[in-house]
């Protein structure tokens, strides 16, 4: 059954949302960070678990949040540094981030595609890494029957590419993969707490293959490129939504009018608990 209203969880406030309207994110800062992540703000001084990723930690529209279950759950204090669309150029690049998540007992690093980040063809935003700045002369070269002065955003710019041609844009996927498992590397090692690898997805990470899909999430990401950083992290989560979870769409999700075609491509509450439930007994393991 699909709630309609958020179940009560200790220490978390509950809401009814029936998706016709907006949600306060209590949005907030860290150290010299000027990146804006999901509050409340928490106590740095107190131990805690970090949760780094993208917009499914961020939790967009959904009233309660992975993290925010697990920390209700576990009595863990949780910090919540998920970022809507994030790459890992945002945590590699932020030291005032890259320190919170060092000091924390565990790091939860969430699996985000390959698309957000700079590389040796384009150079993406140093917070909002969906943005595209602009082509490096190596993509100007390969594409050169392209105006890239037409792109703001990587995956309308990479789906454009790829259309136009499956053989060129195959040099730029192996790049935008080997810079995405060389960033990954760098991130765990320069985390000495415990960490665990969470990858959220329709299906487990799938076998590399001829022609890259640029349909399924996480972007680009394959199973040659998870195994080769298993080894790095202390554990490995594989969470794959139930049908039944799936089947709950948007239901308690907070959205406007407008954002209803997004809110229907994100996970819902339902499956928010199910990271949770999964998550938690893990988290509670390392500890």
């Amino acid at each position: 059954m699909c709630p309609r209203v958020s179940k009560t969880l200790v220490g978390v406030m509950t809401y009814e949302y029936t998706g016709g309207g907006s949600l306060d994110y209590y949005l907030c800062r860290y150290g010299d960070s000027r990146v804006a992540f999901r509050g409340p703000r928490r106590d740095l001084d107190r131990p805690y678990v970090v949760m780094v990723g993208g917009t499914e930690t961020f939790g967009k529209f959904v009233p309660e949040p992975f993290p925010a279950l697990v920390e209700a759950a576990t009595g863990l204090r949780v910090v919540n540094l998920g970022v809507v669309n994030a790459g890992l150029d945002l945590y590699l690049k932020d030291p005032s981030v890259l320190d919170i998540a060092a000091r924390a007992q565990v790091a939860v690093i969430q699996i985000v595609g390959a698309q957000n980040l700079s590389n040796r063809f384009y150079t993406v935003h140093a917070r909002r890494n969906d943005r595209f700045l602009f082509a490096s002369h190596a993509l100007r070269d390969l594409y050169g029957d392209v105006d890239f002065t037409d792109f703001s955003f990587t995956r309308h710019m990479l789906h454009t590419l790829q259309a136009l041609s499956a053989d060129r844009f195959e040099v730029l996927a192996e790049e935008l993969r080997t810079a995405w498992v060389a960033r990954m590397k760098t991130l765990l090692a320069l985390l000495p707490c415990p960490t665990i690898l969470l990858w959220v997805g329709a299906t487990p990470p799938p076998m590399p293959g001829r022609r890259s899909d640029l349909v399924q999430n996480p972007l680009l990401v394959d199973a040659e490129m998870v195994a080769a950083l298993r080894a790095r992290a202390t554990c490995y989560v594989e969470i794959l939504p139930s049908p039944e979870a799936l089947a709950c769409g948007t239901a308690g999700m907070a959205f406007g009018p407008l954002d209803q075609p997004v809110a229907q491509l994100l996970p819902g509450p339902a499956v928010h608990r199910q990271i949770a439930d999964q998550l938690g007994p893990e988290l509670l393991r390392l500890l």
